[in-house]
């Protein structure tokens, strides 16, 4: 591979085929968040038609049955299939080049773990074509799972274990790659925050992810094979599903909030023009959030009669994990305090957040607090406090950093004017829609309900919060359309395009070519950018070595090979109950594929290839011109 063909523009085919057979960091990184995109697109269409359904009293939009399976798919593809790949999106593209990187630890397993994720995400959303979709609640719990008819669970269980499988080998790759292959004096308390987040969600999903799987294995046993585990007539027990998807369900909100709260505490200081307050004390707050959130599950569960003493105790965690959580929003107000604050897009996202995220967590450890629990549990005030969270939150930081970092990962620029207008259409249509959700959940409306009485006093607030839905809605649009006006702006061409970058993925001119650096930076300080600029040095980094040869992985297209094999045996796996003879066959084609691969990786000699100082030279003045990136 040399430096031409690098530099020369590329035919939609030849494009095409790199992608499917990738392994750089920042083309999956783009991958993962137009996946995530799409999904979310999904996930929000689903949100409308249930606010649809719940705009007037008695509404036939939908019917109950279809309304259970958009209930469950909303809630299933938010939070696995839309929000986790959004947020693994930023964490490829950024993580390495904030710590001076050339790609990830393993590459190869990269790119197996987005073909994973997706082709279970398709896998699962072929459920609506196929006889119905799940039904049973995002959550699936195994008293309506186990019996639910029809194949919908099934896809739901396997569509979840082949994705699950994904992410649980990108967790490994983030936590081996930051211990292993940050740049020379970047030690761990050197680390960008949103380094810091993206370690301690990848250790979480390394040990919150079995749960989960296992849980899964044991419906898919009962469910296609004859088991018990969860069938309380034969002496299983239900329950136990209900521990073993929490111990990885409440993990999952951190997996998803602390990326978040990274993102965040990268805008913040950018945007304040100030240093992030207490570093130290935000990096033990994100580490102890990681381990208290282990800790408080069956919060979930106060309502099943676990008695005083075990509700007691996950009470008190529950309270004791916002204390860490409010010292990260004290960090923030104060990093803003005494800043020199530049109002841009990404900035007023993180000014949104802010009140918005005290809001869920303030009605969270209301929830802390068993007996009134016990009265809100299965009201929608849970909904309007999971969504403030989730959304106010999750939400509120994908579409701050993807303004943010848009001239990183694409070399052009959204248009701030119609960033703003976004901004507020989604800002008011989210707090018109969950806001008011909180006094429906205190004047008894139930969680799941498809339709509902007119004479109970809830018509006025679920129209109000209908309209905010769809205001939402229009918000999410307008920045689709943003994305896409930017394809014909011009290219930026240049390096730390908001002039206050602090980090080093700022100090790369764009188009970041594939190799990152050209030299290794030398890490001399925390916000490792800021202290070159502020010494006059107008690369943005001291090398710690001369131009020289670099090494670079192959792409492959063994990764893609391998998800479509464990996607064949999911359909032979799914009809093997109704003696399909076919079914069986298909399993062992499937798995043949995938065990196929994996024996011509094991002999591949895939050692990458060399680019040699001559052909890095010649690729960065064909980049950047004359001078190269300077």
């Amino acid at each position: 591979m040399s430096s031409v063909a690098i530099g020369k523009e590329k035919g939609f085919g030849a494009t095409f085929w790199d992608y499917l057979t990738t392994v750089d960091h920042k083309k999956l990184g783009n991958m993962y968040f137009f996946a995530g995109l799409l999904f979310f697109a999904i996930a929000g269409l689903e949100a409308l038609m249930i606010r649809i359904q719940l705009m007037v009293p008695n509404n036939d939009f939908v019917s109950a049955g279809f309304y259970n399976e958009l209930l469950t798919m909303h809630g299933t593809t938010m939070l696995f299939l839309a929000a986790m790949p959004l947020l693994f999106g930023f964490m490829n593209a950024i993580v390495p080049l904030q710590i001076g990187a050339r790609d990830v630890a393993f590459p190869f397993l990269n790119s197996l773990g987005f073909w994973l994720f997706f082709l279970g995400a398709i896998f699962l959303h072929l459920s609506f074509f196929m006889g119905g979709a799940p039904d049973a609640g995002w959550t699936s719990y195994a008293s309506l799972s186990l019996y639910s008819p029809g194949h919908g669970i099934d896809f739901y269980v396997l569509g979840l274990q082949i994705s699950g499988a994904g992410t649980l080998i990108s967790g490994i790759n983030f936590i081996v790659t930051i211990v292993t292959m940050r740049a020379p004096g970047m030690t761990f308390m050197r680390m960008p925050l949103f380094t810091w987040t993206t370690l301690i969600t990848s250790a979480l999903i390394v040990f919150a992810f079995p749960a989960l799987t296992v849980a899964l294995f044991f419906m898919l046993a009962d469910r296609m094979f004859g088991s018990n585990f969860f069938d309380h007539t034969m002496g299983g027990n239900t329950v136990i599903w209900e521990h073993l998807f929490w111990i990885f369900g409440h993990p999952e909100v951190y997996i998803l909030i602390l990326p978040a709260f990274g993102l965040f505490s990268e805008i913040i200081p950018v945007f304040a023009r100030k240093r992030l307050f207490g570093y130290s004390s935000m990096v033990f707050a994100t580490i102890l959030i990681g381990f208290l959130g282990f800790m408080v599950w069956a919060h979930h569960m106060f309502t099943t009669g676990l008695g005083p003493t075990a509700n007691a105790i996950f009470a008190v965690s529950t309270m004791a994990i916002a204390v860490p959580t409010g010292m990260k929003v004290f960090n923030w107000i104060l990093t803003i305090w005494g800043g020199s604050i530049k109002v841009t897009v990404p900035m007023i996202y993180a000014l949104g957040f802010i009140p918005s995220f005290v809001a869920g967590g303030v009605t969270g450890v209301m929830q802390a607090v068993a007996p009134l629990d016990y009265q809100l549990h299965d009201s929608y005030f849970i909904v309007a406090h999971f969504h403030y969270v989730i959304v106010g939150g999750i939400i509120l930081a994908i579409f701050g950093a993807a303004h943010f970092y848009w001239p990183i990962m694409f070399n052009r620029a959204l248009n701030e004017k119609l960033g703003f207008v976004v901004f507020w259409l989604f800002f008011i249509g989210f707090h018109m829609t969950f806001f008011i959700q909180h006094f429906l959940g205190l004047m008894g409306m139930p969680r799941r309900v498809f339709t509902y009485q007119a004479d109970q006093g809830w018509d006025l607030f679920n129209f109000i919060s209908s309209i905010g839905a769809l205001l939402m809605g229009v918000g999410v649009i307008l920045l689709v359309v943003n994305m896409f006006l930017s394809i014909k702006s011009k290219p930026l061409n240049t390096r730390d395009y908001w002039n206050d970058g602090r980090t080093l993925e700022w100090a790369i001119k764009t188009p970041v070519p594939f190799y990152n650096f050209k030299q290794t930076p030398l890490v001399r300080g925390y916000d490792p950018y800021w202290i070159e600029k502020s010494e006059g040095n107008k690369e943005g980094m001291t090398f710690a070595e001369p131009i020289g040869e670099i090494h670079m992985p192959n792409g492959s297209i063994l990764p893609l090979v391998m998800s479509i094999g464990l996607f064949i045996a999911s359909f032979g796996a799914l009809y093997h109950p109704d003696g399909v003879s076919w079914s069986i066959p298909v399993i062992i084609l499937g798995l043949g594929i995938t065990v196929a691969s994996m024996i011509v990786r094991s002999f591949k000699d895939d050692l990458g290839f060399h680019v040699s100082k001559e052909e890095v030279i010649a690729t960065e003045e064909s980049l950047y011109g004359k001078g190269g990136n300077k």
